[in-house]
């Protein structure tokens, strides 16, 4: 904005448009553009884990029944019984993806007791099964 001093007659009429009035409407639009503006939200959503207070042996890609010749039988590593064991299967089953199944009984276990842990896991609907070691077997019988 300049100022003329001097050089003009009072009779002539004035050169310079008036900017101000126009810059107070942009403002105001300007503003107005802002607060209708929806905020952006940039969200990633994750499902965490619930925390649960009894860990669980259940392992979610694979678990392990062993049984040795002494009749005793083992789900990953720890001591179970019949009745444990049935327990572990369905905790299994109510994982979103059912864990695979692994079955190893010593050659020398009774086949009474293998047939009962046989059982209980066919009731309890296990649909991913596997036996490991079969090489095993060839070098006993």
């Amino acid at each position: 904005m300049s100022m003329a001093v001097g050089d003009r007659d009072d009779n002539e009429p004035m050169m310079d448009m008036n900017t101000t009035p126009l810059i107070d409407v942009m403002l105001v639009l300007l503003i107005m553009f802002i607060i209708t503006i929806p905020v952006q939200t940039h969200a990633v959503k994750i499902d965490l884990p619930v925390p649960n207070e009894n860990p669980s042996n259940v392992d979610p890609q694979k678990n392990k029944v062993m049984i040795d010749p002494a009749g005793t039988i083992t789900w990953n590593g720890t001591p179970v019984d019949l009745a444990q064991l049935a327990t572990y299967l369905e905790q299994t089953k109510a994982l979103p993806v059912e864990p695979e199944l692994q079955v190893q009984p010593d050659p020398y276990a009774r086949y009474y007791i293998v047939d009962n842990v046989m059982a209980v896991v066919k009731r309890s609907g296990v649909g991913k099964l596997g036996f490991v070691g079969n090489e095993q077997y060839a070098r006993v019988f």
